[in-house]
């Protein structure tokens, strides 16, 4: 077969280990494909017991097994997790201390007793009785048990949405079910647990299946059967032949996780979730003579993978809020994970993570949400309580509690239960005895990671906003989206203006790149393209370059000003800068704090330009004239005005009109939300200054919108009628942005 020259080219471009590792992947896959020869159905005895170091032999496998159990319910607190050696004063806690949480857990081991699934943003799921582990339910694909490099898993033809899939098959419900037992000493959960997973294995050989076609994925079911087994270790129904089929399973897992590490395919959250599965793997089971290997290796990944992937500023670099979640989460499981085991961190490790969670506490809107730039996928590390998809503040609370953080406990709020689960009393006291204390800072500029926050206070009714400007992403971008210049925007505990985020992968083409477009973002659009443009689900054509231009802060204002190359690609180039500025409130004048956001277009010819705003899908949104007033679901409001500039006519209303877009707050879940479009068409350079403010009894709209256009233009407007366009008058954005 010919080598294509973009193929040889990559060839060129890659180094000898590049080469080498993939060399040994490709050819571990062949031998795999060869029925018995390398890996025969199941790890027979004889190879299970020479896979354990010597003192830890006896005299067959299953006693082995045994052995190992006995020193799992020994022992708990030495090896793995020190909360999971205090059952009945963590139990005693959760009665006490989370009662709600008690019974949601307990609900939804139940509902897994039944065989109905919560996964993702979708709820009460059924994959048949007896589960079909490869049976994707939305589209009722069913992926063949074939070798698992056979399966085309990104073809919705063929797995339909293959997330749902793994999802299931990352067995994070089997933890439930471990917490359920310990809460209630029903054996039900623990029965269905091992019922469970003996299905799964049946059902799943070695290498067969989708559900050994991800690395990431495989690690991930290891975390969840490791914690299973250690939260059940006490029960009767491990017997002897499950314990010893699941450690052979784990052990398989284990050497499949490294010999397809995703060290060239997906060096991301891929790599590094691979890495600590192997890294749970040896703390967890130091009987096998790999652990030790599999400590050190997976540490080594992600000790180097640390720099790389999180940036001077603290920001994840795939530019994906959801997966700088992720990672911090990773880098807390390793911590917990080492210090129990008696492992050395690298010294730069503990800063790194302090910074992670710096930029979780930043971002996290005055209601206690976070914002979904980038993509999210809609999945968890471990799952050891029930929050909605868009709350971080778990992870916030358990790193409060680590590191005694004062301003991360008052963002983080109540203590979490996860909290309990992870560090145990000690940890849930730290937290309690820890005095919340407000961040002295309200703006923070992550200038590497492109995040600019401003905020008049930390308060549930402070007015906040994110502005996006900084790199597109990393490696190839997968994980990015158009949203150069982007913002969102709350006040007084609404989401009012915010990023719709990602809703699918792979299981609908069009709505992957509705959700990834600059249309679907807080920005313009030129002509109706895109600033930068997809190329398939995880790839670009073509890249918007951001650069920060201003940022800057008075006791009065903060200011940021940027600016995108997205349109430079044109015929005739457009060049669009973008600043944005947070007036703060000014009591003695009756005037709320307000947000300005000023658009120029540098451009020599005719386009069309389009201003979005992406509502939440709580709010209600009108055109009322030309301005665009909102309605929260509790009933406040917030208006919306644009203005131009029209030689001979001066200072205008642009028109406006509100569209239905889509907001998903949880992956594979959306919901319909108003979306205000002001479109203005224009030949050479164009200014939009767009005010946004919320309403009040006391506020007069009238009077205030006159105040703010004199001090922003020196002038009074007119109201642009139908037909009319602008005609590049030059000055407005100068002026605004000037008199800041």
């Amino acid at each position: 077969m010919p080598v294509s020259a973009a193929k040889l080219k990559k060839l060129r471009n890659r180094s000898f280990y590049e080469l080498w590792t993939r060399g040994k992947q490709e050819t571990a896959k062949l031998a795999e494909r060869l029925p018995g020869v390398f890996f025969p159905p199941e790890i027979s005895n004889r190879a299970w017991v020479a896979e354990l170091h010597p003192e830890s032999r006896t005299a067959s496998a299953e006693t082995s097994a045994a052995f190992i159990l006995q020193r799992i319910r020994t022992s708990t607190a030495k090896t793995f997790f020190p909360s999971l050696g205090r059952r009945r004063e963590i139990v005693e806690l959760v009665d006490s201390r989370f009662p709600a949480e008690r019974l949601r857990l307990i609900a939804r081991a139940d509902r897994v007793c039944s065989g109905r699934f919560d996964l993702l943003g979708l709820s009460d799921l059924s994959f048949g009785d007896p589960i079909d582990w490869r049976l994707e339910p939305l589209s009722g694909r069913r992926t063949p048990l074939v070798h698992w490099s056979q399966i085309d898993f990104l073809n919705p033809e063929v797995a339909g949405d293959k997330k749902v899939t793994w999802e299931l098959n990352r067995h994070q419900f089997l933890v439930t079910l471990g917490q359920a037992y310990w809460l209630t000493g029903d054996e039900r959960y623990a029965a269905t647990c091992v019922q469970l997973i003996s299905s799964w294995m049946d059902t799943n050989p070695p290498k067969l299946g989708i559900n050994w076609a991800s690395s990431l994925e495989v690690a991930l079911r290891v975390t969840s059967w490791l914690w299973a087994l250690y939260l059940l270790a006490d029960s009767g129904v491990l017997t002897q032949f499950f314990i010893l089929r699941l450690f052979k399973f784990l052990l398989i897992s284990g050497r499949h996780i490294e010999t397809y590490l995703s060290q060239y395919f997906a060096p991301n959250t891929h790599l590094t979730g691979e890495a600590l599965g192997l890294f749970y793997l040896g703390t967890a089971l130091p009987e096998l003579k790999r652990s030790e290997h599999w400590r050190k290796l997976g540490m080594r990944i992600l000790s180097d993978q640390l720099p790389i992937h999180v940036r001077p500023d603290g920001v994840y670099f795939e530019q994906s809020s959801y997966y700088h979640r992720y990672t911090t989460d990773f880098y807390i499981h390793l911590l917990l994970l080492a210090h129990a085991s008696g492992t050395s961190l690298p010294e730069s490790l503990e800063e790194k993570l302090k910074l992670l969670l710096d930029h979780l506490m930043w971002i996290t809107r005055p209601d206690g949400s976070s914002p979904f730039y980038g993509d999210d996928d809609g999945g968890r590390l471990i799952t050891l309580s029930e929050r909605q998809a868009d709350d971080f503040r778990d992870t916030l609370a358990t790193g409060a509690a680590l590191f005694k953080r004062a301003d991360w406990k008052f963002v983080a709020g109540s203590a979490a239960v996860e909290t309990l689960w992870l560090l145990g009393p000690d940890g849930l006291a730290s937290y309690e005895n820890l005095k919340p204390e407000s961040p002295v800072e309200c703006n923070r500029a992550f200038v590497e990671g492109g995040y600019f926050v401003m905020r008049d206070g930390w308060e549930r009714e402070s007015t906040y906003a994110l502005v996006k400007c900084g790199p597109h992403g990393a490696m190839n971008c997968g994980h990015a989206h158009a949203d150069a210049l982007s913002f969102e925007f709350a006040r007084g505990c609404v989401n009012w203006i915010v990023d719709p985020g990602s809703y699918t992968y792979t299981a609908d083409k069009n709505a992957r790149d509705e959700f990834r477009l600059s249309s679907a973002h807080n920005t313009v659009t030129v002509d109706g393209a895109s600033q930068s443009v997809p190329k398939g689900t995880f790839a670009w054509d073509h890249i918007a370059v951001s650069s920060v231009l201003l940022w800057s802060i008075a006791d009065d204002r903060v200011l940021f000003v940027g600016r995108q190359n997205g349109y430079a690609r044109f015929a005739d180039p457009v060049c669009h800068e973008r600043s944005i500025c947070l007036h703060k409130s000014e009591p003695f004048r009756n005037e709320p704090a307000y947000l300005i956001v000023c658009d120029t277009l540098d451009a020599r010819g005719h386009h069309r330009y389009r201003l979005h705003f992406h509502f939440s899908s709580e709010c209600r949104a009108s055109a009322e004239g030309h301005e665009v007033r909102v309605v929260s679901a509790a009933g406040h409001e917030l208006i919306l005005a644009t203005y131009t500039t029209i030689e001979r006519v001066g200072v205008v209303r642009a028109p406006v009109r509100i569209e239905q877009g889509w907001v998903s707050r949880a992956y594979a879940q959306r919901q319909r939300a108003p979306v205000a479009v002001m479109e203005i068409e224009g030949r050479g350079a164009q200014r939009f200054t767009t005010i946004i403010f919320p309403v009040s009894d006391s506020l007069h709209v009238a009077e205030f919108l006159e105040r703010v256009l004199m001090r922003e233009f020196g002038t009074g407007i007119t109201t642009l009628r139908h037909g009319e366009s602008g005609r590049g008058q030059a000055g407005v954005s100068e002026i605004a942005c000037s008199r800041q």
